[in-house]
């Protein structure tokens, strides 16, 4: 075992004193158990995580009668792919017995065959930096640390690489190519020219697998350190024709102003500059809204596209993107917490466009007011995007547009500081508004209350005697 590897399992075991309990408790039963895949590459990478993986030749009726009373908690949902998981001491415990796996052409779930050997077990994994292994207990013995396919050499030269040939690890499981694209943004690794070359020919195969594991792969794709890496890798490849057409439908569409070479381009520049602000996000870090809206906030300019008196134009394109944007979310499994927070971000992204700039309408408080109401708690992520959004290379418009922005933000708080921006609503509430006009619940009470949130709107808050008296006056004009 070389200094490197014996300093991180040093390490990964004073952090991990579980794993030596458990080893022992397998061992004693006479059973074999190896640290394994991404636990060892970390630790390597000095990345150390609380989820452990661990590989066995117990069966898993064996594993589940092992760790029943010795682990906190333990679960079974993963039993019929060979996986029990256990809780111990705060650490998540993922114990799969030695096995191979692979797809059938029209199956989107893996055919278990359990193997026999720590050999069989590592050449079926996906990549050679997660094929390497580390003996438990005796994780201080001389072949302690097992490494037959050259992951410490990949670690150390920054590469993606497969075990065996990447057609065969493919054919096991199409995911492994969303995985690489995965971990090429979360660790900036590159990939390996043989394995982009298999998943260009194998693209088409990720469509057997489902959506819930796609989106799974994705998620953890744009929240890595280097997206655009592992997003390039998908458009080159062609798997993202698969997963995110709308993606590589932007790299043929050249952007009204003529400032890029094309919107895809755009596109990436503008997620880069998102990252970049994430620190203003509260809490600050790696945010999926945010970076979701960043990518497809332009996704329906190809559905919008227009050539107008030798110009390209694409009017309303940030209606149509919306609704393409939920629509591939939605598609892809996100659920409502996410889809409709860039729904909207995506609609409003061009609202601010015109705001403080020559020959424009100067914007009124309400409609500040207005802007403020419609992005709602996507406030602080529609200034981040908006801002990101400006990716000319002239730098005095740029100037130009961030000291419009600024002088937007400072009318936002002035006017926040009088009132209730966030959460204006009527300066009379529905049960007033009944009690007033003598109205029952329903479609007039609804009416009503949104032409005195127009009025809130435009004037700002009013003393209740003018709020009744415009009440009044609407009635008199609009029920009968």
């Amino acid at each position: 075992m070389s200094d490197l590897t014996a300093n991180a399992a040093r390490e990964l075991v004073e952090r991990s004193p579980v794993l030596v309990e458990v080893g022992e408790l397998f061992a004693a039963a006479g059973h074999r158990l190896h640290l394994v895949g991404g636990s060892v590459r970390d630790a390597l990478l000095g990345r150390l995580d609380d989820d452990l993986d661990l590989t066995t030749d117990a069966r898993p009726e064996q594993v589940m009668a092992l760790v029943d009373g010795w682990a906190d908690a333990t679960w079974d949902v993963g039993i019929a792919f060979g996986t029990v998981g256990a809780l111990k001491s705060g650490q998540r415990l993922e114990i799969t017995t030695y096995r191979s796996e692979s797809y059938d052409r029209t199956s989107r779930k893996p055919d278990v065959v359990y193997g026999d050997s720590l050999e069989e077990d590592l050449v079926r994994r996906d990549f050679a930096m997660n094929a390497m292994a580390l003996q438990l207990p005796d994780w201080t013995a001389p072949d302690a640390f097992v490494d037959l396919y050259g992951g410490m050499d990949d670690l150390a030269a920054r590469v993606i690489r497969t075990p065996g040939r990447p057609e065969d690890s493919f054919d096991d499981d199409p995911l492994r190519m969303l995985r690489a694209a995965r971990f090429a943004a979360q660790l900036g690794f590159d990939v390996a020219p043989e394995v982009v070359a298999a998943m260009t020919d194998r693209a088409a195969r990720i469509e057997i697998v489902s959506a819930e594991r796609v989106r799974g792969e994705l998620e953890k794709l744009l929240l890595g350190a280097h997206p655009r890496s592992g997003l390039t890798l998908l458009v080159d490849t062609g798997l993202a024709e698969h997963v995110l057409p709308e993606l590589p439908a932007l790299r043929l569409e050249i952007d009204e102003h003529q400032q890029h070479k094309d919107v895809y381009e755009h596109t990436l520049q503008v997620l880069e500059r998102a990252i970049a602000l994430e620190d203003r996000l509260d809490p600050p870090g790696p945010d999926l809204v945010l970076r979701l809206a960043a990518l497809l906030h332009d996704i329906g300019k190809p559905a919008t596209r227009r050539f107008e008196d030798g110009k390209v134009t694409f009017h309303h394109h940030e209606v149509k993107g919306a609704h393409l944007a939920r629509r591939r979310l939605k598609a892809l499994t996100f659920g409502k917490d996410v889809h409709e927070p860039v729904f909207l971000l995506t609609e409003m992204h061009l609202r601010f466009h015109g705001y403080g700039q020559p020959g424009t309408t100067p914007w009124t408080d309400a409609a500040v007011r207005r802007y403020v109401h419609d992005a709602g708690d996507q406030l602080t992520r529609l200034h981040l995007l908006t801002r990101s959004d400006c990716t000319t290379r002239n730098q005095r418009r740029a100037q130009r547009l961030s000291s419009a922005y600024d002088d937007l933000e400072r009318r936002i708080a002035v006017l926040a500081e009088q009132e209730e921006l966030r959460s204006i609503r009527p300066d009379l509430n529905g049960n007033e508004i009944m009690e007033i006009l003598g109205l029952p619940p329903g479609r007039d009470v609804g009416r009503a209350y949104q032409h005195l949130l127009e009025l809130r709107m435009e004037h700002g808050p009013m003393l209740r005697e003018e709020a009744v008296a415009a009440l009044r006056a609407w009635a008199a004009e609009h029920l009968t």
